[in-house]
């Protein structure tokens, strides 16, 4: 096993967050790492569709992007090697069967989502979509909701 630089793309999404019953957002970034530009793209195309709709949080679209960048990861010669090597770890999936498997559950996703209609035409009585997102009923986890006045 050797090291390797390989290409990956930082999805970086910048909002600005109003607490319940303020006028003052507060500004945040996070970031996630993606293997494609094209998942890149689609995430950051879905996250602003999402937070877009909300009440409380405004989107910075100047500072919302995919950025090509590097990172420095094990290479492996073989996907036997691999596969060899990550055998015996937990919930390893070797490549190729999480093809099949991220296949199966896209074609669920797809068939529930056309299902479901969109939230704006439930009034948020859910389960309902928006976008590609599917809005599930809660999990009996307490949700604060935030609603500017």
């Amino acid at each position: 096993m050797a090291t390797a630089w390989i290409q990956v793309f930082i999805l970086t999404f910048a909002e600005c967050v109003a607490p319940a019953g303020k006028t003052v957002c507060q500004e945040q970034q996070f970031e996630l790492q993606f293997l494609t530009k094209a998942d890149c793209q689609y995430a950051l195309e879905q996250l602003i569709a999402m937070k877009g709709e909300a009440e409380h949080v405004i989107v910075n679209r100047q500072k919302s992007r995919c950025a090509p960048t590097a990172v420095e990861t094990d290479a492996y010669p073989s996907l036997d090697a691999i596969n060899a090597a990550h055998s015996d770890t937990s919930g390893w999936l070797a490549p190729g069967e999480n093809d099949i498997r991220r296949a199966a559950v896209s074609k669920d996703h797809n068939e529930r989502l056309e299902q479901l209609m969109p939230c704006d035409e439930t009034a948020n009585v859910v389960p309902c979509r928006i976008g590609d997102i599917i809005v599930e009923d809660s999990t009996g986890d307490s949700v604060e909701i935030w609603k500017s006045d």
